[in-house]
């Protein structure tokens, strides 16, 4: 085994591969970007070495400079986690020619899978089911348009050398192609360095199982059975379960062996992920049953983000085995002695705006405070994240905050556990996506296991309603509230009647009016505002009106242990964080769920008027990558006028209104600051 590895990667996977190489007694050495100088990843290993700026390119995607640490450091190996190197066929040589082992497969293994459309063709040589389409080598946008046609729509345009979503449309009809084609060029050539596409017959409703392969330089292949990664946002996983709901054991022996197959035809050694789009009879509907065909779509040569659903229904250590392998030793079990046990399930904690088209955040955590928890395999609660309050979440790397996995004896368990293991977890500072999972695994399509990849789109009047809840707002505007007049009331000497601050007086209840918005409106919104009056009668009893009426809040009753608690002896009880730098914003959490708010403080000055409506602006960081219009076009309202590429992904803006395109503001491959004007419209 080795005593020294270095870790080329960073955020929770490099803190996952840390604690298991800890555990094993085995040294590690982190590299780090100019930005992460102080980030988890580092503090968890050993040594730490900066290996450039903040851009990935100049850092983290530094094969050179990263071999070079890891011979300065004695390093024996080298585990890439997933993204940055861990697909790079060069990256896993050079690593060979230079002494050091790579943990994961061979440089052959990765360069036969790591083009989607080589990958299909070996897979039809091994008799893996594939989809129908063209995985061919011509790119001419007219051919492929073509292809296309013959395969008949609706398709789907995938980036040869991608994954996670990236390079990838789906085309309902002829007259989208060409747009869709160039817009999946782009962004696989930024995200992958390799525009090549193809292109493939979108199966409807289908369900995206893969199933997790192992194998050792001595010739033994097995599988640890399946994952269900149906649920999507952007063609990227959302929730991710194992085992499949429904699965049969037969099914699983057949999609078993054409993955063992798959890593087979290739030499494979280490950890692998062979993923299958299945297509169900009579639509969406629950389980293997309804399997009524799968195909290969392709092989991720890499550890998965998800693996820790099938670390908890298996109770091995994937990153164990990894080393192990790495090492020379063989697999420790057989196919025949792989056992399953319950139910797991995976959420990812992501900084984004679900309301918004799951657009990207970034921001500062202010707080982080997630459930109790393990950090590994079997528990009931775990939580895998590479960051902590204070933390940013820049438009440098991905925006996963934290993976919450949940493990229960059968499926409903692991929901309810889910459910409440969602409600403890506590995000604050920035745009997230707690509150839209809550709502996604209560779902009727969720809970029942009607899964496809089109499960969000298909509850979206569940997930997105017209109007904001009404019990979380009124729970949230009386926390706050509550929390107000809890400062307001605890400054001074409270013995002398002099130096209070709670407004008491002897005739007649006290009123305050205080006017609150939503802290983290939906990009483009103007955030409605809530007027309440919050009344303390000479009882001491506490009374809030607002839009929902009248309450009764009773009298508050101090905590000293949880000072940012506000209870009342009426029953209510919600924890408000409270944020003074810039807006003063209060993070109140409820029963009813989490809303941050801000408080219009009538001695500041505010512009609350809406925002000129005629103005694109960039939602976040990122390049101009494409300008669909020109100054003086007429545009209609939701028409694309603009494409940006930030965090890895391309975000195409829409005119907010029918009108003139007046002026350009930027040019194609500015990169533009957040709120950036690139574009004004006016009305005709």
């Amino acid at each position: 085994m080795f005593t020294k590895i270095l870790i080329a990667n960073r955020g929770e996977i490099a803190c996952r591969v840390a604690a298991t190489a800890k555990r094993l007694g085995i040294r590690t050495v982190a590299v780090y970007s100019e930005a992460d100088a102080h980030a988890r990843h580092v503090q968890a290993c050993d040594e730490a070495v900066c290996i450039g700026p903040a851009s990935p390119r100049e850092s983290y995607l530094r094969a050179e400079r990263i071999l070079e640490v890891a011979k300065a450091t004695g390093a024996q190996a080298v585990h890439p986690g997933y993204g940055f190197l861990s697909e790079n066929e060069g990256f896993a040589q050079a690593c060979v020619d230079a002494g050091i082992a790579f943990i994961g497969p061979p440089p052959s293994a990765i360069a036969a899978m790591g083009s989607k459309s080589a990958a299909k063709a070996l897979m039809a040589q091994a008799g893996v089911p594939l989809v129908p389409g063209y995985h061919g080598d011509r790119q001419e946008s007219d051919f492929l348009l073509a292809q296309a046609e013959s395969i008949g729509f609706p398709v789907l345009i995938k980036a040869s050398a991608g994954g996670g979503g990236k390079g990838m449309r789906i085309v309902r009809q002829a007259d989208e192609f060409i747009a869709a084609l160039a817009s999946c060029q782009r962004e696989a050539q930024a995200s992958f360095g390799d525009q090549h596409v193809l292109v493939e017959r979108y199966v409807t409703q289908p369900r995206h199982v893969e199933i997790q392969v192992f194998a050792d330089a001595h010739g033994r292949v097995i599988h640890l059975g399946e994952r269900d990664c149906s649920v999507q946002r952007r063609h990227q996983k959302v929730l991710e379960e194992a085992p499949a709901p429904g699965m049969t054991a037969e099914l699983r022996a057949q999609m078993g062996a054409a993955a063992v197959a798959a890593a087979r035809s290739v030499g494979y050694v280490g950890a692998g992920t062979v993923e299958f789009i299945c297509e169900q009879a009579g639509g969406a509907g629950l389980g293997g049953a309804g399997i009524s065909a799968f195909y290969f779509m392709e092989m991720n040569t890499r550890l998965q983000v998800e693996h820790p659903v099938t670390e908890a229904i298996t109770g091995l250590d994937l990153v164990e085995w990894q080393l192990r392998v790495a090492a020379g030793e063989a697999l420790p079990l057989t196919q025949d002695q792989v056992r399953f046990s319950g139910h797991a399930i995976e959420a990812r904690i992501c900084a984004e705006q679900p309301e918004a088209g799951f657009l990207p955040a970034i921001g500062t955590l202010r707080s982080l405070r997630t459930p109790e928890a393990s950090t590994f395999c079997v528990a009931p609660v775990r939580v895998d994240s590479g960051v902590a309050a204070g933390d940013a979440i820049s438009p440098h790397y991905d925006s996963m905050i934290a993976k919450l996995i949940v493990h229960g004896a059968d499926r409903a368990q692991a929901l309810a556990r889910m459910d409440a293991a969602l409600a403890e977890l506590q995000v604050t500072g920035l745009h997230h996506n707690v509150a839209f999972l809550r709502k996604l695994v209560r779902t009727d399509s969720f809970s029942q296991a009607r899964l496809d990849t089109a499960l969000i789109e298909r509850e979206q009047a569940a997930l997105f309603p017209a109007t904001d809840d009404p019990a979380l707002t009124e729970a949230a505007l009386s926390a706050a509230s509550l929390r107000w007049w809890q400062d307001q009331a605890g400054g001074g000497n409270a013995h002398d009647p002099w130096s209070r601050r709670d407004g008491w007086a002897l005739h007649g209840a006290q009123r305050h009016v205080l006017r609150w918005q939503r802290a983290h409106a939906p990009a483009g919104a103007t955030p409605e505002v809530h007027t309440v009056t919050l009344a303390q009668d000479r009882d001491g009893l506490l009374t809030l009106q607002g839009p929902f009426g009248e309450v009764p809040l009773g009298r508050l009753q101090p905590d000293a242990t949880l000072p940012h608690r506000v209870r009342t002896d009426a029953g209510f009880d919600a924890r408000v964080d409270r944020h003074t730098d810039g807006a003063d914003t209060f993070d109140a959490f409820t029963a009813a769920g989490h809303l941050a708010l801000r408080w219009l403080n009538p001695l500041q000055q505010a512009d609350e008027g809406p925002a000129y409506t005629g103005q694109v602006s960039a939602p976040m960081p990122g390049k101009v990558v494409a300008l669909l219009v020109n100054a003086g076009d007429a545009v209609k309202a939701g028409q694309p006028v603009v494409v940006t590429e930030a965090m890895k992904m391309e975000h195409t803006l829409t005119a907010p209104r029918d009108g003139r395109v007046a002026e350009l503001l930027c040019r194609v491959g500015d990169q533009v600051p957040e709120g950036a004007e690139l574009l004004r419209i006016e009305s005709e």
